[in-house]
């Protein structure tokens, strides 16, 4: 493993997930979750965070999409960790605000080892497709708990719940990005006045 890719697999009764996020390199991209909007999203995620990812999930979806997004969010969680934890220095923050045609989203990330999320705005339809944009919320959660970091999420404005969740993934992608970048060779203390993150 180099100190800015990771590969975490994850095996319940509910879901089986295999995933490699690779920070140092802007492919390859391949979601394979079963959930066709949730791989949209992603994609459209690591795209414009200019890192690869690859995910092989499966789940109980003729039940609910929720345990199969909410793990791929925990699966995602503990590699951004490993990556942190590496030893690598990293920026530590990130943030990105970005449009999509009438939406508006923000994202902002401090990798500081202490998880908590922040998530607001409402999407105006429930469903994109056949996904129940609540799990958007789910997938955040879990990310933030198992990636141990502060990510603040906003829905600014939108009327389509489309544009909105894209939004808001493109600037997740962009801020995930930012915060796990390599810091300067003459930085390599750690981005906290305790010493330690």
């Amino acid at each position: 493993m180099s100190e800015r890719k990771a590969t975490v697999e994850r095996r319940t009764g509910e879901t089986d997930i295999k995933l490699t996020l690779d920070f140092s390199v802007p492919a390859p991209i391949e979601l394979r979750t079963g959930v066709p909007f949730f791989d949209h999203m992603l994609h459209a995620m690591s795209h414009h965070g200019g890192f690869s990812l690859v995910v092989e999930a499966e789940g109980d979806v003729h039940i609910d999409q929720h345990h199969l997004v909410e793990d791929v969010g925990l699966v995602l969680g503990d590699a951004v960790r490993i990556i942190r934890e590496s030893g690598v220095a990293i920026t530590r923050y990130g943030h990105s605000v970005i449009p999509m045609d009438e939406a508006l989203a923000e994202t902002t990330i401090d990798a500081c080892n202490r998880a908590y999320l922040v998530f607001r705005g409402e999407f105006p339809q429930e469903y994109c497709g056949e996904f129940h944009v609540v799990l958007v919320r789910e997938f955040l959660q879990a990310l933030a708990n198992r990636g141990a970091m502060n990510l603040h999420t906003e829905l600014r404005y939108g009327f389509n719940a489309h544009h909105m969740s894209e939004a808001l993934f493109k600037s997740l992608g962009r801020a995930l990005a930012q915060a796990y970048s390599p810091r300067a060779a003459n930085q390599n203390q750690a981005m906290s006045t305790k010493g330690i993150l």
